[in-house]
């Protein structure tokens, strides 16, 4: 399969130049005033494409004021880049207007599906890695990239069941998707110890065998926990709670490998106060902060309670 992108600088296309390694925030209604009277230290905002695919409202005036000031990721919900079908061509259109409109440094969706034949289902579904699956993502993603003139980076999922077809683990499948479309990767922490959990499989394997050289943002985020069917423990992607410790120590060990790299604090379901969700994201800002200030590899991560409580420090740390 021929790679339409066979380099960073060319893939980027539109891009101006990439996100700053440093903490962002999801951007939530809630928190727009506030944000543009207190103009926050932070290194960038990211929003879901398919909340702002209108030409007008109140939306799109709170975002062009922000984007003046801050570096901007917009992150797909909606592509469906794994199903068996062939893309939405109107809502790629819709999403090349939205990337045209705000430039943002960076732009990424997620290794699912969530479309059959004509039905949306709300969610992110899992898929089999196999031969099959592997093709039919690489040509869905050289679509997408051709079509927006832009490298994209593709999500790690949250997985909750696993196909028997796959033969391929998720490290080694998403390795060579990588490799095959040129694409990077937006490698979610936070999903990769849900899954491993889930699946009983070792977090800190699974990280190691990521492409991490192409780790283009990290998403941290918290979960839910249940019992399934058999009273066994299910993590839930849930986006709805504080990150967990775990998840914290996962991160400082994939940092370890990957090096300062822009990282992002999700929440999406029970949205605190915006001094709670800056305060969660300074505690990995301090993290990126001290592993540039020391050029070197940190150990281990503090528990993340006792960093926000030294969190009234960070952004006079941290460069703007």
């Amino acid at each position: 399969m021929p790679n339409r992108f066979n380099s960073p600088t060319q893939a980027l296309g539109a891009a101006a130049d990439t996100l700053p390694t440093r903490a962002g925030v999801g951007l939530k209604p809630e928190h727009y005033q506030e944000i543009l009277a207190t103009q926050p230290n932070i290194g960038f905002f990211e929003v879901h494409a398919e909340n702002y695919m209108v030409p007008g409202g109140p939306f799109h005036h709170y975002l062009t004021r922000i984007r003046e000031r801050y570096a901007l990721s917009i992150h797909g919900v909606g592509l469906s880049i794994g199903a068996d079908a062939s893309l939405d061509i109107e809502h790629l259109n819709a999403l090349a207007a939205l990337l045209a409109r705000y430039q943002p440094q960076s732009f990424s969706e997620h290794l699912a599906w969530s479309t059959h034949g004509p039905a949306f289902l709300n969610d992110l579904l899992p898929l089999p890695y196999n031969t099959a699956t592997l093709q039919r993502v690489c040509d869905h993603i050289d679509q997408v990239q051709s079509h927006l003139g832009r490298r994209m980076l593709l999500e790690n999922p949250a997985t909750y069941v696993e196909f028997a077809a796959s033969t391929w683990d998720e490290g080694a499948f998403l390795t060579e998707v990588v490799r095959r479309a040129g694409c990077g990767l937006l490698l979610d922490v936070n999903n990769v110890h849900v899954s491993s959990v889930n699946h009983g499989r070792d977090a800190h394997a699974t990280i190691r065998s990521m492409p991490l050289a192409q780790v283009g943002e990290i998403h941290l985020a918290g979960f839910a926990q249940q019992l399934d069917a058999n009273g066994d423990l299910l993590l839930i992607d849930s986006h709805g709670a504080p990150v967990a410790q775990a998840v914290w120590d996962l991160y400082a060990f994939t940092l370890g490998l990957t090096g300062p790299v822009a990282t992002l604090l999700e929440r999406d379901n029970d949205i605190p106060a915006w001094p709670v969700l800056l305060a969660e994201a300074n505690v990995a800002d301090r993290q990126l902060w001290e592993l540039r200030q020391r050029d070197e590899r940190p150990a281990k991560v503090l528990d993340a309670s006792q960093q926000i409580q030294n969190v009234s420090t960070v952004t006079h740390e941290v460069a703007a």
